[in-house]
């Protein structure tokens, strides 16, 4: 028989102590509403977020867009609002003496001086204050800025109802991504002049910010796991395959139509004349025929040994038509290549490519109006087309914000 005041006796360890303890509380009434309601915070939570994964884009896609088209937003405003002003030390002083800027700055008065602004538009156009080259730098500086404000303002001002994962924003970031490679392309043409001229400092970072926002949004777009919304009920008339609005898609046609080949001239083919009433007159106005005069023609004869000269005044007039035909290309896809589809969703990405481009012609519009005088004196009637971009502007604001 054992002997019973020889058995070993077992000592309880702290953690059975710690476990029977924590047993005996969570068997009571008040840890158990404890752990519901812990269990209720964390399910919460997990759907806060995922509608934060929904409804919002990356945070690194916002990051870069904002500080890569945030960046060329500020060059574009300064070159609207104040043209020629240096704003970013050596490197831009470089590329604005090499696209001739500076000669619309004055600061000789201090405060009182018109410094590129808004003031610098003269009523009347002269050989001297060069009207025609000052409206393409301001209008090109517009156009850039529209085409910024489209790739920024979605993701500043978020748009109500609108989804990520629904693929609210593809439309626009699509289009950003074919924009900056075209802009890539476009400075690179142009590479062997801005060497010699010392100027190519400024362009590189421009091209560098472009190419990296370029990849981030492009791998995003094509890693993104989107999905179709639930099938909605469509207005009467409507299919899935129809598009948003009908009267915007002929006003676009008609308008943006006819923008398009006067923009696509002036990107492709600088210094053609056109089949349109006073097109020779904008030409000579703008100066096309100065860096591009027309082979065979009176200019050609008279400027073509000194078209080397008028480089960077072909650059910026490019650069105009190159940015507005980006806009335009915008304003195709909300017309013809977006479908109202199943679940509304083209309605959604429509409004939010309108809302922005009715800023960008707003500003566009404006510049076009400060001209008119200067334009009028050089016998260039800008009323038609100031009647038909209000219009359109118009319509793409009523229907985008209402």
């Amino acid at each position: 028989m054992t002997n019973i005041a020889t058995m070993p006796i077992r000592r309880r360890t702290k953690q059975e102590g710690t476990a029977k303890v924590l047993k005996a509380s969570t068997s009571s009434p008040l840890a158990k509403d404890e752990q519901k309601k812990m269990l209720d915070e964390k399910i919460v939570l997990e759907k806060q977020n995922q509608l934060i994964e929904e409804h919002l884009p990356p945070f690194p896609l916002v990051m870069a867009v904002l500080i890569c088209s945030g960046a060329l937003w500020v060059l574009a405003f300064r070159d609207v609002f104040a043209t020629g002003r240096n704003i970013g030390g050596s490197l831009d002083e470089k590329m604005l003496i090499f696209t001739k800027s500076t000669d619309f700055f004055s600061n000789e008065k201090g405060w009182k001086s018109q410094q590129g602004g808004l003031s610098a538009i003269q009523q009347v156009t002269t050989d001297a204050n060069n009207m025609g080259g000052l409206f393409v730098r301001k209008v090109g500086g517009a156009a850039s800025l529209a085409v910024q404000t489209q790739k920024l303002f979605p993701l500043l001002f978020h748009p109500t109802g609108a989804q990520w994962s629904l693929g609210h924003f593809n439309p626009v970031f699509y289009l950003a991504a074919i924009g900056n490679i075209a802009t890539i392309v476009f400075y690179s043409v142009y590479a062997a002049d801005f060497a010699a001229a010392d100027a190519d400092g400024l362009v590189n970072i421009i091209c560098g910010a472009l190419t990296m926002e370029t990849f981030v949004i492009i791998a995003y777009l094509i890693t993104g796991k989107f999905k179709t919304g639930s099938p909605v009920t469509l207005p009467e008339g409507k299919i899935p395959t129809s598009v948003v609005s009908r009267i915007v898609s002929k006003t676009i046609t008609f308008v943006t139509g006819f923008m398009t080949i006067i923009w696509t001239r002036d990107l492709l083919f600088p210094g053609e004349i056109l089949p349109f009433p006073r097109d020779d007159i904008y030409l000579e106005w703008t100066g096309a025929f100065l860096h591009s005069p027309p082979e065979g023609s009176a200019e050609d004869s008279e400027h073509g040994m000194e078209t080397a000269l008028f480089v960077a005044d072909k650059f910026l007039s490019q650069f105009m038509a190159l940015n507005m035909l980006i806009l335009c290309c915008y304003k195709f896809t909300t017309a013809y290549f977006i479908k109202y589809g199943i679940d509304g969703s083209g309605k959604q990405k429509c409004r939010m490519i309108w809302k922005s481009q009715t800023i960008g012609d707003s500003l566009i519009l404006f510049m076009f109006r400060l001209f008119a005088n200067a334009a009028f004196s050089a016998s260039l009637d800008l009323k038609w087309h100031l009647m038909a971009m209000a219009y359109e502007t118009f319509l793409l604001g009523l229907f985008g914000f209402l």
